[in-house]
């Protein structure tokens, strides 16, 4: 059982590790990104990104706060994706 537990401690690093890529990316295309709609794109994968690795650091640790971290990352990246969505509507303008 404590080759298991080990195993997964090292899973759960190694995938914590590997979602570092996708992350500096998703930073990268934020930054210079050319449109608002790519920024808004890669700030929706950065907090999907941010929630996963907290669930990941919450089952190495078995800390339970974690996850309420991603909780709240979550809710915020909702209210903050439909925000958004509406300035960029909005900055649109009507259709004709």
């Amino acid at each position: 059982m404590a080759t298991l537990s080990s195993l997964f401690d090292w899973l759960s690093t190694a995938l914590i590790l590997l979602l570092m890529v996708p992350l500096g990316m998703a930073c990268i295309r934020m930054l210079n990104g050319p449109g608002y709609a790519d920024r808004f794109v890669a700030l929706d994968m950065l907090t999907g990104l941010a929630v996963a690795i907290a669930a990941l650091v919450a089952s190495v640790t078995l800390r339970r706060e974690f996850l309420d971290v991603a909780f709240g990352i979550s809710l915020i990246s909702f209210v903050a994706t439909c925000a958004l969505a509406a300035f960029l509507e909005r900055k649109k303008g009507p259709r004709g």
